[in-house]
């Protein structure tokens, strides 16, 4: 999302829509995702929900090379009814919304080159696909999926996507989950990222947060740098029924009259998991 023109590029569809073109990556661009699938494959078990590795199994994703969307869209439908559409990159807000609230999932078609292996600004396939396709084959989260984007139309007429987006960048994104006694990885942002998937389960920097709808969604976020703070859900039944259940229209005008949370803060009435230390921040901060 997050692209302010509302005219399709030059080949897209009046809904942004492209063609995949499967057949035109090169060699080069398979092994690229072989070599990131590879690496986060390895790290990822113990370290992300069991629902994720299960959906890399269910759409066959363990295959070499850069995955067929409409491969993907065929199993995925006899799961759970999405689709795996392919645009030409960032999309407009309402485009985004309407997709999701039909089923649809946008990916990215390109690939990221070698230098950009650890980090790229905007997502590319392997984000797209490696990262947010595989819990689209669990219930509960592709519910949570397209009641997003319903709530997206809703937000986008009452002018309130800025704070929306926060719940989709603290839970779609960096959200992480209660697993027994431990933390597990289930946003797209981290397990799609060999440094974060690290860091935002381990290092002692960022503080772990249990999730609370208003509060997450008063909090602002870093969209350079590994979070400064993570928000724990439960199970993605517990977020489907926190987030459907919920009226939202009288938490955006509450919204509107509270001042935002800055990405670091602790506040007295949050469930803390772990209080961090910021070290990673202020590391990077001027003498």
């Amino acid at each position: 999302m997050a692209q302010a023109d509302m005219t399709p590029p030059e080949g897209a569809a009046a809904d942004w829509t492209v063609p995949q073109d499967w057949s035109a990556y090169t060699p080069g661009e398979h092994a690229m995702w072989d070599r990131l699938f590879e690496r986060q494959a390895a790290m990822l078990p113990g370290r992300v929900v069991p629902e994720f590795l299960e959906g890399l199994d269910i759409l066959r994703m363990t295959r070499p090379g850069i995955p067929d969307f409409a491969e993907l869209s065929e199993r995925l439908m006899k799961r759970t009814g999405w689709q795996v559409v392919a645009v030409p990159g960032l999309v407009p807000d309402r485009v985004f919304f309407e997709h999701l609230a039909n089923r649809r999932f946008v990916a990215g078609r390109f690939i990221r080159r070698p230098e950009q292996i650890d980090y790229l600004q905007e997502p590319d396939v392997f984000h797209d696909v490696f990262g947010h396709v595989p819990l689209l084959t669990h219930p509960a989260f592709a519910d949570y999926m397209q009641a997003y984007g319903e709530g997206g139309l809703r937000a986008d007429g009452l002018g309130s996507i800025d704070h929306l987006a926060r719940l989709y960048w603290y839970t779609v994104e960096f959200g992480l989950m209660r697993h027994g006694d431990d933390l597990r990885l289930y946003g797209a942002g981290i397990v799609s990222s060999f440094g974060e998937s690290v860091f935002a389960l381990e290092d002692a920097s960022p503080n772990r947060i249990g999730f609370d709808l208003k509060r997450l969604m008063r909090t602002q976020y870093r969209i350079d740098d590994y979070q400064q703070s993570y928000f724990v859900i439960d199970s993605f039944e517990d977020l489907l029924r926190k987030t459907s259940d919920v009226d939202f229209g009288p938490i955006y005008r509450e919204l509107e009259t509270e001042s935002d949370v800055a990405p670091d803060a602790v506040l007295a009435q949050d469930r803390v998991y772990h209080r961090g230390s910021q070290d990673h921040v202020r590391a990077k901060m001027p003498c």
